[in-house]
């Protein structure tokens, strides 16, 4: 089946970049993105590129290509999925905060709305692409629900998982490890999966594009997040033991990543891993271990999320450790508030907790941080329900200039691994703030010895005794 329109529901931080990138390499294809977010989607529609919902690096330029070209932004959803030939869903799959695997299993409330209103709409047959992170076997329910619709429409299901991370979200569309199509394996099944390879076969390299049935994908992605958290819970609790023993963290992953059976990426020791993905996973990954019985698996994926959890809170401890046991009253700077360097998205963010915890003891915070909006960062303090927002707004300032944020200031906590903390001119900083002026670096970006030679107390992670 030759695809002329796609149609992709969901304009976030999956849909948007990706249906972005399929326009810009396949200009013969009309690709629609759709969300009934009004203001999400004038803001994909602006002529300001810097108002984009979301940034990364390079997105603007393929947008900018594309769109009104190929490329439409629309929040006319039904028009969308009646002229698609393919449509992928890719909308929010939070973890559940109700009922039934409460805090572990994924709320899949909005992909059955979208599958609903796909069988109510579609009047030709139509293939559906899953391209948010489902829990296994969701294809099945989908089809379900689309089965028995009672038109005779014909739907075909595939899983196209994404691996994207965000800050290299265009580098990874463009130039992708592998791209993972799983489907049915009956001829018509075959059929669509040809058709979604002939689409990303426009720019990627065959022997890259790995076909498999739609389970096996569906739980590729899960596994590929939890083995890559893992990876970073692991080095944070080695950094643990570095700190009491006098070793070095960064000396010990160098060791251990030069060995190529391990390899050295996500070996480097942090304030911990969040993102919208690696929890989300994982918990959801527990959740399906648990309802088998698998108890003794669930047990060992929970483990991760349990030294993320510790490694967020032994980090605000130092800080109140190190400031002589108390921050009441005293100004805390965060330099970065987004999750990791390269986007504004602040899902799980590490600085979110700690934050939470510093501002429990009546610290007064400033925020500062090149991509993420004032109204994200309350917002995000906000869906804690430990404070009002009247009280958040009185302990927590924004500010848009870095040596604002840390003029008199106590503390400076690392929370993002922003490049432009690196240039700063750390003297200024220093004279600015009061003494003994600390740092906190939760990322490990900063030289710490020219830090100390110009007089800062510096704490990093993982740096034996000094911690």
């Amino acid at each position: 089946m030759k695809i002329k329109t796609i149609c992709c529901i969901g304009a976030g931080y999956v849909g948007g970049p990706t249906m972005a990138v399929i326009a810009q390499k396949c200009p013969h294809i009309k690709v629609i993105v759709v969300d009934i977010n009004e203001s999400r989607i004038a803001a994909w529609n602006d002529n300001d590129l810097n108002k984009l919902p979301v940034f990364e690096p390079g997105l603007d330029k393929i947008v900018e290509e594309a769109r009104g070209r190929n490329l439409f932004f629309s929040t006319n959803v039904d028009q969308a999925i009646d002229e698609a030939d393919m449509i992928f869903i890719s909308v929010n799959t939070p973890t559940k905060t109700y009922g039934k695997g409460k805090g572990m299993a994924a709320d899949l409330k909005y992909i059955e709305l979208c599958a609903r209103q796909i069988a109510r709409v579609a009047k030709q047959d139509k293939i559906v692409v899953e391209k948010s992170t489902l829990p296994v076997r969701t294809a099945s329910a989908i089809k379900n629900i689309l089965d028995h619709t009672g038109n005779g429409v014909q739907f075909q299901i595939l899983s196209n998982p994404e691996f994207l991370a965000e800050g290299t979200a265009v580098e990874d569309l463009l130039m992708p490890d592998r791209v993972l199509i799983g489907g049915d394996t009956s001829e018509a099944g075959k059929v669509a999966i040809q058709s979604l390879v002939d689409v990303y076969a426009n720019w990627i390299p065959k022997e890259r594009i790995l076909t498999t049935n739609v389970w096996s994908s569906e739980l590729s992605k899960l596994t590929a997040n939890a083995f890559l958290a893992q990876r970073v819970s692991s080095i944070n609790a080695m950094s643990v033991i570095c700190e009491k023993t006098g070793a070095d963290i960064d000396e010990v992953s160098k060791a251990i990543g030069m060995d190529s059976r391990i390899g050295s990426k996500f070996l480097k020791a942090s304030v911990g891993f969040g993102g919208s993905c690696f929890q989300k996973d994982i918990l959801n990954l527990v959740y399906i271990a648990k309802s088998y019985g698998l108890n003794e698996v669930a047990d060992y994926w929970e483990q991760v999320i349990i030294m993320n959890d510790y490694q967020k809170n032994r980090f605000s401890d130092n800080i109140i450790t190190k400031l002589y046991n108390t921050v009441s009253g005293k100004k805390i700077t965060f330099l970065g508030w987004a999750f990791k360097k390269d986007t504004n998205d602040t899902r799980e963010s590490p600085a979110i907790k700690v934050a939470d915890n510093l501002l429990s003891e009546q610290a007064h915070i400033e925020v500062y941080d090149p991509k993420v909006t004032e109204e994200r960062i309350y917002a995000d303090l906000e869906y804690l329900n430990t404070r009002t927002n009247e009280e958040n707004r009185s302990l927590l300032k924004v500010q848009n200039n870095p040596y604002n944020a840390t003029q008199n200031s106590h503390a400076i906590a690392v929370l993002t691994e922003w490049d432009e903390f690196k240039t700063f001119d750390w003297q200024k900083i220093y004279d600015n703030m009061l003494k003994p002026a600390f740092v906190f670096d939760g990322r490990g970006i900063l030289n710490t010895a020219e830090l100390e030679k110009i007089g800062f107390i510096c704490y990093k992670l993982g740096s034996g005794t000094r911690i």
